[in-house]
């Protein structure tokens, strides 16, 4: 089967220096066709940067996603 969704290390830090905050860090999986995935985790953990990188509203600090 072919994947719907696949991220590649991907990372996304907000801001510089002493003050950086890392949103994700070097998370990778993937969804293939027909599967049913869900993304949970505790506030503060990425889902919506990750989310936001998917639909190209901001981009990644390093690694791909794709879907």
């Amino acid at each position: 089967m072919a994947s719907v969704i696949r991220l590649d290390n991907l990372s996304k830090t907000y801001g510089t220096g002493e003050k950086a905050l890392t949103a994700i860090n070097k998370l990778s999986f993937d969804v293939q066709a027909g599967q049913i995935y869900g993304f949970l985790g505790p506030n503060g953990a990425g889902k919506t940067s990750t989310i936001k990188i998917l639909l190209n509203l901001i981009y990644p600090s390093s690694g791909q996603a794709y879907l």
